[in-house]
This record gives C-alpha cells, sequence and structure tokens, in this order.
C-alpha cells in the first residue's frame, strides 16, 4: 500500500497547526520612527522597556477569591503635580484590574452607576445598616468584600546633580602650554567638555483596605511603598552631544503599588 496519503495527510495537518498558530500569535507592530534601530533608539526603547506593564504572577491565581467591589479611595498627598495627575478613580480601575487577574470576581463600578455613591459613603462612614440596604440590590447581593486603595505619601525625597565644565581646565592647559600648537589644542579639547547629570527620587505609599461588605467591619489591611528614581545626563564634547532622560512614572509606580499590595491580597487572605 502507498503511503502517499499519509504523507498529504501529516503535510495538511502540519499546515494546519502553523495556520493555527499563526492567527493566535501576538500581534507585532512596526516602527515608523527615522530612528528606528539606531543606538539611540536601541537605548531609549530598553529604558521603556523596562517601565513596561508587566504581569504578576499571583501565587493562589488557580483558586478563586471573594466577590468584591473596588470603591474609590482616598488620595492623601499634599505633593500638588501628584494630585493634579490622580486622582481615586484612576486608582480603582488599576485596582479592579489587577484583582481581576488574581482571580477575584470583580463588580466593576461602571455597572453600579448611581449605586456606586451610595456604596461608597456606607463604607467610608462604617454605617452598617446603610451597607446591607445597599447590598440587597441585584448583583451587589453575591458581593464578600468592599476593596479601596489609599495614597498616603508621594514626595520627592533626595535629589543628586553633579557635572564637569571643562573651560576653565582648558584655559589653564593653554597658559601652561605656553602658546605651543599642541597645548593650545589641548586646551580647546578640554575646554569643549560638558557634563550634567541628575536624579531625583520619591518615595510614594499606597494602603489597602478589604471591609466586610454586610458588616462593613475591616477584614484586612496593610501598607507598601516603592521608589521611584527619574534621572537625567547630558555630555558635550567638541560640539558632539548626547543626552538622555527617563525613569519610571507616576502612572506606572501607581500600578506597581496596586500589583504589589493586590499580591499580598491574594497570597494572604483567600
Amino acid at each position: 500500500m502507498s503511503n502517499k496519503p499519509s504523507l498529504q495527510l501529516r503535510a495538511l495537518a502540519a499546515l494546519c497547526c502553523l495556520a493555527a498558530a499563526s492567527a493566535i500569535a501576538q500581534p507585532t507592530f512596526g516602527n515608523p520612527s527615522p530612528t528606528a534601530g539606531s543606538s539611540t533608539s536601541q537605548q531609549a526603547n530598553a529604558a521603556a522597556d523596562a517601565a513596561a506593564y508587566q504581569e504578576v504572577a499571583y501565587v493562589n491565581k488557580a483558586k478563586r477569591g471573594p466577590a468584591l467591589v473596588v470603591i474609590p479611595g482616598e488620595v492623601k498627598s499634599n505633593n500638588a503635580s501628584f494630585v493634579q495627575k490622580f486622582g481615586p478613580n484612576n486608582i480603582a480601575d488599576f485596582g479592579e484590574l489587577e484583582l481581576s487577574q488574581a482571580n477575584f470576581p470583580v463588580l466593576e463600578r461602571a455597572n453600579l452607576g448611581n449605586l456606586l455613591q451610595e456604596v461608597s459613603l456606607a463604607y467610608n462612614l462604617g454605617d452598617a445598616q446603610a451597607a446591607r440596604k445597599t447590598m440587597q440590590v441585584g448583583k451587589l447581593k453575591t458581593t464578600q468584600w468592599i476593596v479601596k486603595f489609599d495614597i498616603l505619601k508621594a514626595e520627592q525625597i533626595a535629589e543628586n546633580k553633579k557635572g564637569f565644565d571643562g573651560r576653565a581646565i582648558g584655559g589653564l592647559m593653554s597658559m601652561l602650554g605656553g602658546g605651543s600648537l599642541g597645548g593650545s589644542a589641548a586646551g580647546h579639547i578640554t575646554g569643549s567638555v560638558q557634563t550634567q547629570e541628575s536624579a531625583g527620587v520619591w518615595l510614594i505609599g499606597m494602603r489597602y483596605k478589604i471591609m466586610d461588605a454586610n458588616t462593613t467591619e475591616q477584614v484586612a489591611q496593610g501598607y507598601k511603598e516603592l521608589k521611584m528614581e527619574v534621572g537625567a545626563n547630558a555630555t558635550s564634547v567638541m560640539g558632539v552631544s548626547q543626552q538622555a532622560k527617563g525613569g519610571v512614572g507616576l502612572d506606572t509606580m501607581v500600578q506597581r503599588l496596586v500589583q504589589t499590595t493586590v499580591w499580598e491580597i491574594d497570597s494572604k487572605y483567600k
């Protein structure tokens, strides 16, 4: 008996597997930047990759957690730039995302409509009667926890700058060279050297609270702090300059804090 049909079937199966794999592959996108592929682009992309969103491997993800609602927390920082950029709803959005990733059934705030304000008020005041009343409405009946995330601290705690200006040393070298061509050239090159470097470090702290949906009593709470560094450097020699600036932004820091606190909730309280 000929084995040709068998070979054809295997080839067809292989093509089907390749087609299926390409269909579910993660999408990729090109880079239309005119500097794509250059060393400048590679350094900037490496810095961006270090700050990009990364999924957290929640230790109890396989275990389904209690049904919950995330209510807007408070931003208690006195830092004006942070307060202008962030509101409680931004942080609650991150909280809903990460708690869902950790396999907690999350009733999104958007589905609560006008009830959200009543729910938030009841639990912020610890009003058990009002809480029980709101929990009897629709999908809220299955809710076991109310969770909130508060920013308690956001402040720049350290800043350091240093630099080098070669003009004074370059002039001195030219003088010591006695007007010779070599001394003048060395002085000119040294005088063209300019370097600057600066770094600032922030501390951002987040508290989470878990409350019983029926009694408003506190089930658990915790606090986490993370450092954020923003830096820049610049170098110029003989008219050739190089500059770099970067660091993790406030958006990323808040998301990482939420991930850190959700990891603790997932590992301790499921």
